[in-house]
């Protein structure tokens, strides 16, 4: 994989964020994931405390509102059945509108939704901010097994390929005159997608087996490690001590 590629959803920049180690940005991406997801659903205003933290780390490494919104579209199917469950959620019942909505289901609403899209904040920034290969070198540095760290650079290196061949597809399809305007017309799709399965399948096996025959043993070569100084992890403690504090606060005030 070349050292240069970009991932659609990287932002250049050169802020401190972007500077920073990436072992570090991943490390403090999973603690501050960890303390939003025990943080009790009643503790309101911790949910707001962590997206306005989030909100300034997005300003300091300059990712602008539509950039962040563009890219947090992929929630909208999890924020569909999270609306879904005030109507078909038991329990105590409340009128809002002339509708009768669970109370239990608002709850669960709001526990999902908060969660989520502040996880999926965390990781908008982490991958705005982050390189796919200096994403893996932070991922070997922080000792990630090489199995894994190898399935996901196979994966980011082949994904454009098979997009391509997908796309390539699709336009032949439609030289040939087909067209989607119904639900019936999916099945050319279907088919399609079977078709990217075997191919990916066979190219991945002459892919293997070309390493192979160049002396790959089922690990990757190590990366050049990038250097994380003391003051990085400190501050990214520091920052990460903070909402977990935020989430112990949550739990003694709920």
């Amino acid at each position: 994989m070349a050292a240069g590629h970009l991932h659609a959803l990287y932002h250049h920049g050169h802020t401190a964020v972007h500077r920073l180690a990436p072992q570090v940005k991943i490390a403090a991406a999973f603690g501050t994931v960890l303390a939003i997801v025990v943080t009790p659903r009643e503790a309101i205003w911790a949910f707001v405390v962590f997206g306005v933290a989030l909100g300034v780390i997005a300003g300091l490494a300059g990712l602008g509102p539509r950039f962040i919104a563009r890219r947090m579209v992929v929630e909208i199917p999890f924020v569909i059945v999270a609306l879904l469950l005030p109507l078909f959620g038991g329990g105590d019942q409340v009128e809002v509108l002339g509708v009768s909505l669970s109370i239990q289901g608002l709850w669960d609403m709001w526990n999902i939704l908060a969660k989520a899209t502040l996880g999926l904040f965390v990781a908008v920034i982490l991958g705005a901010t982050t390189q796919i290969p200096d994403m893996i070198k932070g991922l070997d540095a922080l000792r990630v097994p090489s199995v894994v760290t190898g399935i996901i650079t196979f994966m980011v290196r082949y994904i454009d390929v098979i997009l391509g061949d997908f796309a390539r597809m699709r336009v032949a399809m439609a030289s040939r005159g087909h067209r989607t305007n119904t639900v019936a017309d999916w099945g050319p799709y279907a088919r399609t997608v079977g078709v990217m399965f075997v191919r990916t399948y066979e190219r991945g096996e002459r892919v293997y087996l070309a390493m192979a025959s160049r002396g790959y043993d089922g690990t990757m070569p190590a990366s050049l490690r990038v250097p994380a100084p003391a003051r990085q992890w400190l501050g990214a403690g520091l920052l990460v001590a903070g909402f977990w504090l935020v989430a112990a606060l949550g739990w003694a005030t709920r």
